[in-house]
């Protein structure tokens, strides 16, 4: 309880007391009234027809219960929707779990082939779908991040119970600041726990130090290795008539080199290293994204030559992206951003863009990235990047590690593994 009223705590700080009283009355839409289905309850059949001809589709050779309240339509596309996207191309029937919050799916909606949008919400419908799973003699999995609090490890169990092998994504530390709480909700770490004490459990990690935390606890047995990535092909596509706001256009036509960030905005953001490259008065420093906390506005305040713009759509971002000169990652070294896998490096390298990050561990992989190992070394990065960016070599290097970590490859590597072990 103490986790969820601290969330609440957050929530309002960040949204203020209108924003709040919205996400709030869509929270108990979401998690309790949309529980009872009408169109379930009064039409059980058509669903369990339904689900019985998504389950029994003959192209499949086994079937992913994704389970989370990341949600899919919501304005960070990250690794969850990428990795759903791609294992269908690897023979998976994915079953998503939505947020009604963002999604606005009640019951069930065909995204694409063998992938769906699920509400496990719906009470009823949750009970249909296990009873038409029982009858599928096909390898099933029950598949969660290490930061999702709202699965419990009795849940998990359950679904052990009933056939499936659960597979865990430990993507990041596991970090109060990362569940937006003052402390590590605890369901967290049960699910963790639970993960490191069985070694049937496939673990799937996307950085080396997450790694090493596995192998310390359990060994290397059912460990996957697979960083995030990029959709490469559709970062090398751009809408050419894209119409930009006059703000955007004004920054760009002031003729300094402009340096962009996109993403959270968050206590792990280096606002100090921000404000000196600010003030060198060279540049001009684009930030999309959401302010993921309280500190964006504790730290940055009307400062010369920064422009937060706000987030931007995933299918849009690219564009604005692209008339950028030099892309960056100004994270502060600690225990999250030491064990994280960028998914933006990988975006930066499609879209052929210079990129500089601070000294994040998983960085040191890519010939592509200049990596600052102080704020005086970030800033002579900086230049040495623009220096770089219409040079051949260069561009072809960052063209190479992109197509290297396309998000099929990513996927792939959990397929392949899971296979071996399927009947």
């Amino acid at each position: 309880m103490k986790e969820k009223i601290s969330k609440l705590v957050n929530v309002y700080k960040k949204y203020g007391f209108i924003g709040f009283m919205k996400k709030l009355y869509a929270y108990i839409v979401a998690n309790y009234l949309n529980k009872i289905s009408f169109a379930v309850f009064f039409n059980p059949k058509k669903y369990r027809v339904m689900l019985r001809e998504i389950l029994n589709s003959s192209d499949i050779e086994r079937i992913v219960l994704w389970r989370s309240s990341f949600g899919y339509n919501v304005p960070l596309f990250q690794r969850p929707q990428h990795i759903a996207n791609n294992l269908v191309k690897n023979g998976c029937l994915v079953l998503y779990e939505v947020t009604t919050m963002t999604d606005k799916v009640k019951t069930v909606k065909k995204f694409k082939d063998n992938l769906y949008l699920i509400n496990y919400n719906n009470i009823l419908l949750n009970r249909i779908l296990m009873d038409e799973l029982k009858k599928i003699n096909k390898p099933k999995y029950i598949q969660l991040y290490s930061t999702d609090w709202k699965l419990t490890v009795e849940s998990i169990e359950n679904y052990i119970k009933e056939g499936f092998s659960f597979i865990y994504e430990y993507i990041d530390d596991i970090s109060p600041e990362l569940a937006g709480t003052k402390e590590i909700p605890q369901n967290i770490i049960d699910k963790y726990n639970y993960a490191m004490e069985n070694k049937n459990v496939y673990v799937v990690v996307t950085a080396e130090l997450l790694k090493q935390d596995v192998i310390a606890h359990r060994g290397e047995e059912n460990l996957i290795f697979s960083s995030n990535g990029v959709d490469y092909s559709f970062f090398q596509s751009f809408d050419e008539d894209y119409v930009f706001e006059n703000e955007f256009e004004e920054i760009i036509n002031k003729g300094k080199p402009v340096i962009c960030y996109y993403g959270a905005l968050a206590k792990w953001f280096d606002y100090d290293l921000i404000k000196k490259i600010a003030a060198t008065d060279k540049y001009s420093i684009i930030l999309f994204g959401i302010k993921y906390d309280e500190s964006y506005d504790e730290n940055l305040n009307d400062e010369s030559n920064i422009y937060f713009l706000g987030p931007r759509d995933y299918k849009v971002l690219k564009n604005y992206a692209r008339r950028c000169d030099v892309l960056t990652i100004p994270f502060k070294i600690n225990s999250i951003t030491r064990a994280t896998s960028p998914v933006k490096v990988f975006e930066y390298m499609a879209l052929n863009k210079p990129i500089v990050t601070t000294a994040m561990n998983e960085c040191y992989k890519y010939k592509s990235i200049l990596i600052g190992e102080n704020h005086d070394d970030f800033m002579n990065k900086l230049e040495e990047a623009l220096s770089l960016k219409n040079n051949e070599e260069y561009i072809a290097l960052l063209d190479k590690e992109a197509l290297e970590n396309d998000w099929s490859m990513k996927a792939k590597a959990i397929t392949d593994h899971i296979s071996k072990y399927e009947n």
